[in-house]
Parts: structure tokens; sequence; C-alpha cells
């Protein structure tokens, strides 16, 4: 036997050992459960669950300017290699995600992150096809066994498994995945199942008496040596809302001009589109997906989302909240290409959030900025250290 089947026999033993109710495969379960089932979180009984999951159906098309061949919603560690989304022998709806590991050392994953509450419980479930299919979650807290089955027979069959977060725990991993040298599986109709996070709060400026604004630079196309020695030399706090595409072609500039203390890189979406003129399940696609890119390449998880153009409705502040963003911050002066707009009478205030963007101008457009902050007795402070 070999090296990978015997540790596939050892995790079939494991997993039987360690079995619990909360982890089951179920043939016969429905596929989707009630928008409106009562849960019993810490944070509030009697709350209703919705599905948190992104993308749950693989029915969602790709951002414009998203990584070629990526799943929206989901990270899968062979990549197109590996994972891509069908269209026939679906669960339910015309879409499916199909895996097929690349080499006999692969599991196929694909996961994303949920953003939950604390002492809160959530039920996982996925259909699945395939031989020794696993749906798990991680960084919950608390250990969970995974659901899992050794064969579904060429049918679909549905794993579900329930956990409790831990007291600080606010995002946990999501996983699907095969076993080494068992072939191909598919996966369709993922949830999630909890308590809907309340809205995230939308913001122009931040409320403080403290004498101080907030530089913002959004964007990413345009990256100058001038603005970045200007940032430097004035040891200025930068909240950058960069694009995904941008921030991973140049990630070290981006890390450089976020140096300064109160500094930090925040979602500004996948394609820089009007969300507004996007159902929830879409947006919430560009938000969680431009979190996770900013995620992998800087090492925080944004806290903040900046909507382009401005342009946000209801349903941005609860895609973002599903996100775990709690601000959908916009501004209230615009010092961008040279100009010098102050959105409410007056100079400069305590809490003014200044918009620019990484362009050619930008090196002339702080100064200019950093001049009216001056005039109006205000320095400029970390956004970051004034959210609470």
């Amino acid at each position: 036997m070999s090296t990978r089947l015997s540790a596939l026999a050892a995790s079939v033993a494991l997993l039987t050992a360690f079995a619990v109710p909360a982890a089951s495969a179920s043939p016969t379960a429905s596929p989707t459960a009630s928008p409106t089932t009562p849960v019993s979180p810490a944070g509030g009984a009697g709350a209703t669950t919705v599905n948190l999951a992104t993308n749950p159906g693989f029915e969602l098309p790709s951002p414009a300017l998203a990584d070629w061949g990526s799943i929206p919603g989901w990270s899968c560690t062979g990549g197109p290699a590996e994972a891509a989304v069908t269209t026939s022998g679906a669960h339910s709806g015309t879409s499916a995600l199909t895996v097929t590991p690349a080499n006999d050392d692969s599991t196929g994953e694909c996961a994303q992150t949920v953003a939950v509450q604390p002492g809160t419980t959530y039920t996982a479930s996925a259909w699945v096809r395939g031989n020794f299919v696993y749906l798990g979650a991680t960084g919950t807290g608390r250990d969970v066994a995974p659901a899992w089955t050794e064969t579904t027979s060429g049918g679909w069959q549905q794993l579900t498994t329930r956990f409790t977060t831990g007291p600080n725990t606010h995002s946990i991993r999501l996983y699907v995945h095969g076993w080494y040298q068992q072939g191909p599986f598919s996966v369709d109709d993922v949830r999630v199942d909890g308590p809907a996070p309340a809205p995230a709060v939308a913001a122009g400026s931040i409320p403080t008496t403290d004498k101080v604004v907030f530089f913002t630079v959004d964007d990413g196309w345009q990256r100058t040596p001038e603005a970045e020695r200007f940032i430097a030399d004035h040891h200025l706090p930068i909240t950058a809302f960069p694009l995904p595409m941008p921030a991973g072609t140049d990630p070290d500039f981006f890390k450089r001009v976020t140096a300064v203390p109160g500094s930090s890189v925040q979602d500004h979406s996948v394609s820089h589109s009007d969300l507004s003129k996007l159902p929830l399940e879409q947006q919430q696609v560009e938000i969680c997906d431009a979190r996770d890119a900013m995620t992998r390449l800087f090492g925080t998880a944004p806290v903040v989302f900046r909507p382009p153009f401005f342009a946000w409705n209801a349903d941005t502040l609860q895609a973002a909240a599903n996100c775990g963003t709690r601000t959908v911050l916009t501004a209230d002066a615009d010092y961008s290409w040279g100009a010098s707009n102050i959105w409410h009478p007056g100079p400069l205030q305590p809490g003014d959030v200044i918009l620019m963007h990484w362009t050619d101008t930008l090196a002339t457009d702080l100064p200019r900025a950093l001049a009216a902050a001056d005039a109006a007795g205000l320095k400029p402070a970390g956004l970051i250290d004034y959210l609470h």
C-alpha cells in the first residue's frame, strides 16, 4: 500500500473514532435551510439564520480585474489547474465546482474566510460528489470534526457539520477537499448558516475632537517615487485603498508607503465597479475577495471598505458586514488631480477624511492637502487608530 493510501486508512480510522453528532453526511437532507430559522447565538437569542458563505452555488461571475481562472469567493490551493466551475451535472442551478487534483500529493482543497460572531453556533453544509470528500472549518476557537464521506456512489450527498465559535473568534476558514489519489470531486450549494451580522456603518468622517485629519489614497495604478519620498520625509500616516491587481503587481511599494505607524492597507473592491448596481451576493464577492487579496499580500485583514465612486446602498453595508468589515468609508474632502474640494462649509475640520489617488499628481496633491490641514491647525493621523 502506498504512503498516501496508508495515510487515508489512518485518517478514516481517526475520523471514525472522532466522529460526533455535530458532523454528519446525509444523502437525504434538504439542500437549503429556511432563511428564517431561529438560532440561539450568544449575542442574541431569537436571531434569524442566513447563509454567510460567499458564492455558495458557484453561480456568480468573476469580477473584472480578478485573477484569471479564480473561483469568485474561493481560494483553491491548486488554482485553475485543479479547480473549475462546471456547467453540467450541478446539484442545483446551472453550475458546480469540480476539482481534479493535479498529482498524488494534492487533496484539491478550496476554502474561504467567513466572518462570524464569538460564542455563536453555526451549521456548515455542502452537497458533494466523489470519493473521500471532506467539509470542515478551522479557526473556530474550538476543535470540531470535519464531515466526510467515503463515497457518494456517483450521486450527490450532503455533508453537514456544526461548530460553536470561541469567545474571541471573528472569522473562520471553511474548507472542502478530497483525498490523495482518490480522483476528482464536485461541490455545490454550500452553506454556513448563522445569525446575520449587523450592517456596517457608513461614514464620511471620523468623530473626534482631536485636531487631526486622515489622508486616504485610492486605486494604485500610478506609483511614483516622488509621492513615496514625500510620505517618508513628512512621516505621513496613509490609509491606502488599492485594488488587488496593482497591489499584487507591486506589494513592496504599498508596504513602504504604509510604513509610518497608524498607516494601513484597506479594501477597495476587486474591479472598481459601481457596487450600487450589483446585487448583494456580487457585492459580497467584490468586498470579500479584495479583503482576502489584501490579507495575503500584507498580512492583516482590512477593517474598512471604500466603495468605488462613493457609490453604495443598503446591500453594500450588509455585504461589507458579511465580509467582517464594520466601516464603509467615503470622504468629505477631495485633493486628487490638483483639486482642493471640501464638501462642507469652511476649512478642514477635526475628523475630516481626505480623498486622494495614486496618480502622477499625488506628489503635488499631498503637500497641498498638508498645507490645508496646517492652515486649519490640524495634523494627519492614523485612521485605524481612531476606529472603535
